[in-house]
């Protein structure tokens, strides 16, 4: 089912998934954000940041769809059984019909913050070459972020594509001194991706593959099956999105300021 104000026709759309249960944060895209919901922010950032680009959400839940009819913002309702924000994404792309040769942009709705500047940078960077499988965005890791599993590591070729993604401090410095590890050896993967819209089904289509299922990663999946994962690296590190009561405070008290 499909709502909201009216679809512009693009070969690239950008989809930020919007999922109302959280372990963590129970009805998360609805957390109120200086009298704006999460989701609402996160569009509007996204919006600003991309004039003129297809950008609908993608969510499951009924009385997220009430909000995004007040504020009048686009959106799919996905079926509720999916696992996976990557999977809603795919089936918004097969509710829409999309060519198999579209680009997918996925932004993850519990992100706020997030640079404008970067995601102008990533979609200026996919559509230069829009066969490219796949893309995602990396950052600088911080020494406590290399050793923190809730944070997620990517190592690269020197062609810029990634070689893997891990929650164990990759690379390993074998030869560090004293216990210490060296600053600015590690890479910290943000969850922003782009696909060509096939390569987007294909995934989707597969099962979780054996390094996925242990370090719960569906990126590796990708790798496993043969898909090349460019990455943008941005040289500063963007404030972290909402993942728990405390984020949302501080988050919120950004917002709070703001309007000041």
């Amino acid at each position: 089912m499909t709502g909201g104000v009216g679809m512009l026709s693009s070969e690239l759309h950008v989809v930020i998934p919007a999922r109302f249960g959280s372990t963590r944060l129970p009805g998360k895209p609805l957390i109120n954000l200086g009298g704006k919901p999460m989701i609402a922010r996160v569009f509007d950032s996204v919006a600003e940041a991309l004039p003129g680009r297809h950008i609908i959400i993608a969510t499951d839940d009924s009385r997220i769809v009430k909000v995004l009819q007040e504020h009048h913002l686009p959106y799919v309702l996905t079926d509720p059984a999916l696992s996976s924000g990557t999977d809603r994404i795919a089936e918004v792309g097969r509710v829409l019909d999309w060519p198999v040769s579209d680009v997918v942009v996925n932004i993850q709705g519990d992100e706020p913050l997030l640079p404008q500047s970067l995601l102008r940078g990533f979609v200026d960077m996919v559509v230069k070459d829009p066969t490219r499988e796949m893309s995602t965005v990396a950052v600088p890791a911080s020494l406590e972020e290399v050793h923190d599993p809730n944070t997620v590591k990517v190592t690269v070729r020197a062609d810029g594509r990634a070689t893997t993604f891990s929650r164990a401090p990759v690379p390993y410095e074998r030869d560090r001194r004293a216990g210490l590890w060296a600053v600015g050896n590690h890479l910290r993967h943000l969850g922003i991706y782009a696909y060509r819209h096939d390569v987007l089904q294909t995934l989707t289509a597969h099962p979780p593959s054996p390094d996925e299922r242990l370090e719960k990663l569906e990126q590796l999946r990708a790798l496993w099956l043969g898909v090349d994962i460019q990455v943008m690296i941005w040289p500063e590190s963007p404030p972290a999105g909402v993942d728990s009561p405390d984020d949302a405070r501080r988050v919120a008290a950004y917002f709070a300021a703001e309007r000041e």
